[in-house]
């Protein structure tokens, strides 16, 4: 992993520039954190998650039974604001795969 940038090695860039560009392609180049098919499953489950939790507080008041009115209100906006990022963050990508289908190679 490259070194992180302070001001020593800022200036040792400025002398000799070629040094920072060789050291970057020398990095290692094994993509980092989490792919995509696990982001894509955790923010799924997530937005699930997000879901249930308000569904319960909504069977909760339905029955009648004590809940705090300003908690369930505000896991039903957090719930509805994944679900919405979820739904845009979809679209995008079927877009995205459309536009990738018509081009010519």
């Amino acid at each position: 992993m490259p070194e992180p940038i302070g001001s020593q090695n800022i200036s040792q860039l400025l002398k000799n520039p070629d040094m920072g560009a060789s050291k970057l392609l020398k990095a290692d180049a094994a993509p980092q954190g989490a792919d995509f098919k696990s982001t894509l499953l955790d923010s799924l489950d997530e937005v699930n998650r997000l879901q249930m939790d308000a569904a319960k507080g909504i069977e909760l008041i339905a029955r009648g039974e004590e809940a705090n009115m300003a908690e369930v209100f505000a896991a039903v906006r957090k719930a509805d604001i994944a679900f919405s990022m979820m739904m845009e963050m979809r679209n995008k990508l079927v877009e995205a795969y459309r536009e990738l289908q018509q081009m010519r190679v």
